[in-house]
């Protein structure tokens, strides 16, 4: 298995070194940390994706600029576990190369140790949002 960013360890190991409460309380901390969209993609919903296997309205878009990738996405604060998922993509994935982004195990959320905490639907959610990521980032650098 190929090795993860330095920025997706660091969040796995964040949330590895906790128990499960406290997990879930740094989940709703990236929660009230996700980004909001620069002004080049306000008004731009044509751009992005929606998430469909979220049960929340989840948008992504990635752009790939000189090598490198930045991922931006909304999701409603009345789903603080998506939102909070969606934060940990954006934070974990932006400022990585494309080839980066694609290395990416798809089992990374399952690596948060947050299957006993969330519900399947709920890390089922996180997994599309990577798996659009990715898809993403090869179309955009196949072009």
């Amino acid at each position: 298995m190929p090795a993860l960013p330095p920025s997706l360890t660091e969040i796995r190991d964040e949330f590895l070194a906790l128990d499960l409460k406290e997990r879930l309380q740094l989940l709703l901390e990236f929660a009230n940390e996700l980004p909001p969209l620069p002004d080049h993609l306000k008004d731009r919903d044509d751009l992005f994706e929606r998430v469909i296997e979220c049960q929340a309205p989840v948008f992504i878009d990635l752009e790939v600029e000189d090598g490198a990738v930045r991922m931006h996405a909304t999701a409603p604060r009345e789903a603080p576990t998506t939102r909070g998922f969606a934060s940990i993509l954006v934070q974990g994935l932006s400022g990585l190369s494309a080839q980066d982004v694609l290395a990416v195990p798809g089992d990374y959320p399952h690596l948060l140790g947050l299957d006993e905490a969330v519900s399947p639907l709920r890390v089922r959610g996180m997994s599309g949002m990577l798996a659009r990521a990715k898809r993403q980032v090869a179309e955009k650098t196949a072009a």
